[in-house]
């Protein structure tokens, strides 16, 4: 038996190149891999030399990235591309945009793998940047917040205005002469807070501006967010739940003047008062004053019309008293007279009757006293016999009848043994004589 060669069972290989070529071959001419419609999201774009790299991503609900593929948009198609994408669309084709693209796959063996879109359908991106704007919305209404600031009241005539812009934009320049130059000379207070009204910075810098007017709320009627037109990408940031939220439920009312006529964000359906542009924001305030101007001059009107008709209809009630005072006068004098007479009349029959009942009643209260005297003599003559009887009673001479002797000494009465000293001569007196004697 012949003995093999270590080396006799290794597999006869291909050169790299030759590989490459069977990718080739096989990418390159498989239909289904070349111009086919893809739905992605672009990541990582950039232009290098006239060409547009990117990476094609999918993501599933939850965020996460379940493919992705490295794509590039060739010079010699790339300025056609993005001025179909930008007069669609009005943005700039650039990183996180949901994109149609056309793609073909392509294998170099030099090069390698490239994916390389050759068309774009701008209007996926248009739906897609709508469907955006419309779930915020909806996401708006059902927190219950999408009407707040509509619902509130705003002042008669707004002057007092916080406006949030950028400070040397053109729309705000716009916005301050229309209010400054109006022909009704109507007078307007303004404060600016500045922000960046495009780019990354617009969302930030407006909800700072709104915190900062919310520490002043008593200042101000009105809150203004203006922004000149320029290209519907730049307005992009205001299609933001946040700011829209934050607007929302502002306390004072918002009024929006953001972009061209043509232009629509999310704040536009948040505020209180949607305008197009920031010179109609500033027409809508100088409107909101002639109004009421125009209302002072109806009621100032009516005022008028009123005081003259209350005057006309005074002096016709006038010139009808005044022509019935010499009759009415007339009638209260002769009313009086005849009264007067009746009065004069029966003054003497009154007087009579007067006098007749006092001297009635007088004659009955000399009744009455003569009555009284006299019962008040005999009570008196009463009381002076019992005061007689009393003193008779207590007389001297009637006690000195009973046994009784008075005792006097140096003309004095004697009650007491006590007044007299051995000695003292004494006169005793009695009912019938009397005798002298001397104390021993």
């Amino acid at each position: 038996m012949q003995e093999q060669s270590l080396f006799t069972s290794q597999p006869q290989g291909i050169t790299l190149s030759r590989f490459n070529e069977l990718i080739t071959q096989a990418i390159n001419s498989t239909p289904g891999l070349q111009n086919q419609w893809v739905v992605a999201e672009t990541s990582d774009l950039r232009v290098v030399r006239g060409h547009c790299y990117m990476e094609l991503v999918e993501k599933n609900d939850a965020g996460t990235t379940v493919a992705k593929l490295n794509a590039v948009i060739w010079s010699s198609n790339y300025p056609r591309l993005v001025a179909k994408f930008m007069a669609a669309t009005g943005a700039e084709l650039k990183t996180g945009m949901k994109v149609l693209v056309k793609v073909s796959a392509n294998f170099h063996s030099q090069f390698g793998f490239k994916a390389v879109i050759n068309d774009i359908d701008p209007s996926y991106t248009m739906g897609d940047m709508a469907r955006q704007r419309l779930e915020i919305l909806r996401r708006l209404k059902a927190d219950g917040i999408i009407d707040m600031n509509k619902e509130l009241p705003i002042t008669a005539v707004p002057q007092r205005i916080a406006v949030i812009s950028a400070a040397g934009a053109a729309g705000y320049g716009d916005f301050m002469n229309q209010l400054a130059n109006n022909p009704y000379r109507l007078k307007f207070y303004t404060c600016l807070f500045g922000a960046s009204m495009q780019g990354a910075q617009t969302v930030p810098t407006v909800l700072a501006a709104l915190d900062r007017i919310n520490e002043h709320l008593d200042r101000f009627d009105a809150v203004v967010i203006i922004r000149g037109g320029g290209a519907t990408s730049e307005l992009n940031s205001f299609d933001n739940y946040d700011l829209a939220a934050a607007v929302a439920q502002f306390p004072l009312p918002v009024i929006v003047g953001i972009g061209h006529d043509r232009d629509e964000t999310v704040l536009d359906f948040v505020a209180a008062i949607r305008v197009k542009t920031p010179t109609a924001a500033a027409e809508w305030l100088i409107n909101r004053g002639t109004n009421a101007l125009a209302h002072l001059d109806e009621l100032q009107e009516t005022v008028v019309t009123a005081v003259r008709d209350t005057v006309g209809h005074a002096r016709e009630q006038l010139a009808y008293y005044t022509s019935m005072i010499p009759a009415a006068s007339r009638r209260i004098i002769d009313t009086n007279m005849l009264r007067l007479d009746n009065y004069t009349k029966a003054i003497p029959l009154a007087a009579n009757n007067l006098i007749t009942a006092q001297c009635t009643r007088l004659d009955r209260a000399l009744e009455r006293m003569g009555e009284a005297i006299e019962h008040a003599l005999q009570r008196e003559q009463q009381r002076l016999q019992a005061l007689g009887d009393k003193a008779a009673l207590l007389s001297p001479e009637n006690t000195l009848q009973r046994g009784y002797a008075l005792v006097t000494a140096g003309g004095k009465c004697v009650t007491a043994g006590s007044q007299l000293q051995p000695g003292d001569h004494i006169h005793v007196q009695f009912a019938e004589g009397s005798t002298d004697a001397t104390v021993n």
